[in-house]
């Protein structure tokens, strides 16, 4: 490649990182970058120490060199010396990289809800009118169970018996396992043409949908309601999130279009994963809602309006957040 051909095709980048580094050596209160723009240094930087070894291969112009060389010195003395630039990317992607993400791949979130939603409502009106049906998706003992878990004279709702005397933190452990367990799963079945993320958030909306309906109809709304409610914002959205995940994957391999199936698949599971990793911070999230508010004493009408409030910034957050950002993906 001549030298003019490779500066027209890389000189973008080069002032791109030329600006990005301009505003970093700028006292803090006047940098103008956000968080994103300022999380692709590392990348940008990667990119320029191939790009200035190839020019220094190559022997271009000794000007060309000194260029890149500067901008190899400024960027390795902001990136390593400075540090931050994890939490930049990390603040970046939360702030705006995941909700972006997901409204670009906004119809396979939409398939997802549809196919936990619609069998969670239908079996969930079914086990509320007729008391038997709940047998058809739980088996008498984890009815059982069920029950005292969300017995109003449960001091802990929302824990079995055994579970009941375990702190808060034992807790929080075990639902971050539980949680990142089912959405992962639900993610990785689309490997296997979508059929594991069908089947699994179909299976999870059923159960959810039955045990609140069978609850429901015995009374034991009052415990279980505002147990839920407070991280089912963040948890039930999340796994959502995760078959959704697993259906971009699917799509990769069923259609692929021009590219082999491997390519396709490659090419989309980096926009897969964005959608699993930011479902995975909501995870977490949900998990320590669940752990130190959902089971605690404090009065429903207090639950149900933190978890409203909850679900309202979930939905501005993933409908909103990131919209205005100039970070390209």
């Amino acid at each position: 490649m001549r030298q003019r051909s490779f500066e027209q095709r890389y000189g973008p980048q080069w002032d791109e990182l030329g600006a990005l580094l301009d505003d970093l050596e700028r006292p803090r209160r006047q940098r103008r970058l956000d968080s994103e723009s300022r999380g692709r240094l590392p990348m940008l930087y990667r990119q320029l120490c191939n790009q200035y070894a190839l020019a220094r291969s190559r022997r271009y112009s000794p000007a060309l060199e000194a260029q890149l060389h500067d901008l190899v010195l400024r960027g390795h003395r902001n990136l390593y010396r400075r540090g931050g630039a994890g939490l930049w990317r990390l603040l970046g992607f939360v702030s705006a990289g995941f909700p972006q993400a997901l409204r670009r791949n906004s119809r396979y979130f939409w398939l997802a809800t549809a196919l936990f939603l619609t069998p969670a409502l239908l079996v969930g009106g079914f086990c509320y009118v007729e008391p038997e049906l709940i047998y058809s998706v739980l088996d008498e003992t984890q009815v059982s169970d069920l029950e005292s878990m969300y017995d109003p004279l449960n001091h802990k709702p929302g824990r079995s018996p055994g579970r009941s005397s375990e702190t808060d933190f034992v807790m929080f452990g075990y639902y971050i396992s539980n949680n990142i367990s089912i959405g992962f799963r639900t993610f990785a079945g689309g490997i296997l043409l979508g059929l594991g993320s069908v089947l699994l958030l179909v299976f999870n909306g059923v159960v959810l949908g039955g045990v609140a309906g069978h609850l429901t109809r015995i009374g034991y709304q009052d415990t279980f309601w505002p147990f839920v409610s407070g991280h089912g914002a963040l948890e039930l959205t999340a796994i959502v999130i995760c078959g959704a995940a697993g259906l971009i994957l699917a799509h990769a391999i069923i259609a692929p279009g021009q590219l082999t199936r491997l390519e396709s698949l490659k090419r989309e599971a980096a926009e897969a994963l964005k959608l699993v990793l930011g479902a995975a911070f909501m995870l977490l999230l949900a998990a320590f809602v669940e752990a130190f508010w959902s089971s605690s004493g404090v009065t429903n009408a207090l639950k149900y309006g933190v978890a409203a409030l909850l679900w309202l910034l979930v939905m501005i957050y993933l409908g909103f957040a990131g919209a205005v950002s100039r970070g390209p993906r």
